[in-house]
């Protein structure tokens, strides 16, 4: 009976020891594939690397490699112009790495690619929809370009008058224009109250208005409407900030 346990024992621990040697073989043969993938991805042999390279365990114990693999497959991403196959390797980065400031930079470039692909898709597929237009307004509004990014807000209002938001952006565009003449500005108080009209609680369109009203001293109105952007946005502080000033204009005070 003894020498039946014991038999039993040893086979058992035979079985143990060939699990682990299989175990340790199989991650010994993964981490070489990828050690080879990630030379090849950072050689810019990207065709050979990403096969290797997505059959990579995203949980091995050296995190120096796993960071080589996921650059590598951003890298290879990027180059071979497939910015959605960079996804993955964005939120490994992000979630392994949040302060690398190379994981930072590579992420940059890295989405910037997908807006830019996301972009080029929407023009290509719906050239004529708001939509595009909202974006060539947003870049021109970047560059300063203030009369350009009013002219496409105006396109969208020709599409879809009602459209929330747009008569608000419109409004900014010509109030941010270098020393806005008297009737610049009347037309964008005109937009912002056609905003509140459509979107009645939009906070920013009643800032904005409490803003030309205190400029116009007409301290009355302008608390009128900081006091709606507060009551719509709780955590306005630039709303909360023109209220008070507008109230210690009038020598009032907040009960």
């Amino acid at each position: 009976m003894l020498k039946l346990f014991l038999a039993g024992a040893l086979l058992v621990a035979v079985s143990v020891l060939a699990a682990n040697s299989q175990v340790k073989s199989t991650t010994a043969t993964t981490q070489n594939a990828l050690e080879r993938g990630v030379t090849l991805a950072e050689s810019g042999h990207c065709a050979d690397a990403l096969p290797l390279l997505k059959k990579a365990l995203r949980t091995l114990p050296d995190k120096d490699l796993e960071e080589r693999d996921a650059q590598g497959r951003l890298h290879c991403a990027r180059t071979h112009k497939a910015p959605y196959e960079a996804r993955p390797c964005l939120e490994l980065l992000g979630r392994d790495f949040p302060r690398d400031p190379e994981v930072l930079y590579a992420a940059t470039h890295a989405f910037s690619d997908l807006s830019l692909l996301t972009s080029q898709q929407l023009a290509r597929e719906a050239p004529f929809s708001y939509q595009v237009h909202l974006l060539n307004a947003e870049a021109l509004e970047i560059q300063g370009k203030w009369d350009e990014a009013a002219a496409e807000y105006r396109k969208i209002l020709e599409l879809n008058p009602l459209l929330p938001g747009i008569h608000a952006r419109l409004g900014r565009a010509l109030i941010s224009r270098p020393q806005p003449s008297p009737e610049t500005v009347a037309q964008a108080k005109k937009n912002f109250e056609d905003e509140l009209e459509i979107d009645p609680r939009n906070a920013s369109a009643e800032y904005v208005l409490g803003e030309l009203a205190r400029n116009d001293n007409d301290f009355s109105a302008a608390i009128r409407h900081y006091t709606r952007a507060t009551n719509l946005d709780t955590g306005f502080a630039e709303a909360y900030l023109g209220l008070g000033m507008s109230l210690n204009s009038t020598k009032r005070r907040p009960c």
